[in-house]
């Protein structure tokens, strides 16, 4: 019993250091390299065109002609439609016949007028004849040019039953067919649609903690459900402080200006935008975690030492510490800091490329127990070994 007793003693502290793993430490660093920093804000919009018309008609009439239709490609100045014409040029007709009898009346009053003037001079007539002479040249002087004016409306009725296109675009609506009456009241009669596929915009919902953040010029990325794989270009071009607020979520429109040679984006597309509130390319980039790392003081001899300590550094304004390594040296550093997308953070100055700073410790397993004879004769065994026949 006392030999059990004795051999115990001796194999738990074996069984302890066998099971028990040492542990090395390591410093791990970065380079400083050149790269793209950039960060972004997401949103969703709506595409639009950026110049679109309702074409209409001033007039009233019967549609006669019809030659653009749904996705017709029309030119500025395009004659696009055609109201029947017979009672607009009758009303020129009757407007021109106008002017011609105002213009006899009013030669007529005038040629009256300046003879009964010779007669007053000379005191041949009353005052009373020469006034009333006077008001018949007035009141014809009105009438003619009234009449002229009312020919000059019926002229321009009359252009009014053709139909322009007034710019360059597709024709995205119709609303007219031939034979129907349309009626100008109040409200110019809309006839078509005509829309700019050349150039769009898309209208984004920015959430209000993002906005601040978001200004005109800068670019945007952004895909539409109907090309999955495709990505396209745009900036953003106005930034409207009108709030909107839905289910108590406020968000603000963003204009992003997209061109559009290939014509496949579409009004009414749901966009899925990028923007990129940051975008610098080839600037010298390190972990922002680098910014917190503290040298280890213990004097251990596998790792590098400071060469000083961080109150030896004045840091200055935008400036923060780093430790670079040199050899079996920490070097406290000062550096200039730039933009920061809180992962990486731009360095203006201080380091040169491919500078090897600090940025923590690793610690790691150097051993395990091992298997077989190592193993202690008074640990339990497996299941299945050193069974008696």
């Amino acid at each position: 019993m006392k030999i059990l007793k004795h051999l115990l003693l001796i194999a738990l502290p074996l069984l302890a250091a066998g099971c028990k793993k040492e542990q090395s430490t390591s410093l791990e660093t970065v380079r400083a390299e050149r790269g793209e920093l950039s960060e972004t804000v997401t949103a969703t919009g709506t595409i639009e065109s950026v110049t679109q018309v309702d074409v209409g008609t001033q007039v009233t009439g019967i549609i006669d002609k019809l030659y653009a239709d749904y996705n017709t490609e029309v030119k500025k100045g395009q004659l696009i439609a055609e109201l029947e014409k017979t009672l607009l040029s009758s009303e020129l007709s009757s407007a021109e016949a106008n002017v011609e009898s105002a213009r006899l009346s009013y030669e007529y009053n005038l040629a009256n007028y300046k003879r009964d003037k010779a007669l007053h001079d000379k005191q041949l007539i009353s005052d009373y004849e020469f006034q009333t002479s006077k008001k018949d040249l007035d009141v014809s002087k009105t009438a003619y040019d009234k009449a002229k004016a009312d020919r000059v409306r019926a002229a321009k009725n009359l252009n009014y039953a053709e139909i322009y296109a007034p710019i360059d675009g597709i024709v995205i609506s119709r609303d007219v067919e031939e034979g129907q009456t349309v009626v100008s009241n109040m409200n110019v009669a809309n006839l078509y649609t005509i829309a700019d596929l050349d150039h769009m915009q898309v209208i984004g919902d920015v959430d209000e903690a993002d906005i601040g953040r978001v200004k005109v010029g800068q670019a945007v990325t952004f895909t539409v459900d109907a090309y999955p794989d495709l990505v396209f270009d745009g900036k953003v071009t106005q930034v409207r402080l009108n709030p909107t607020t839905t289910s108590n979520v406020v968000t603000y429109e963003v204009v992003v200006a997209a061109d559009n040679p290939e014509h496949k984006l579409i009004p009414g597309l749901t966009a899925n935008l990028t923007i990129y509130t940051l975008q610098e390319k080839d600037v010298l980039l390190l972990p922002t975690g680098v910014f917190n790392f503290e040298p280890r003081t213990d004097g251990d001899p596998a790792l590098p030492q400071p060469a000083g300590s961080a109150s030896d550094v004045k840091l200055g304004k935008d400036q923060k510490l780093v430790w670079v390594v040199d050899g079996d040296r920490l070097v406290p550093t000062a550096v200039t800091t730039g933009n920061s997308n809180s992962i990486k953070t731009e360095i203006l100055s201080g380091l040169p490329d491919n500078a090897v700073v600090a940025e923590g410790y690793s610690t790691q397993q150097a051993g395990t127990p091992k298997a077989g004879g190592d193993r202690s004769p008074f640990a339990p065994q497996p299941p299945g070994r050193n069974k008696k026949k």
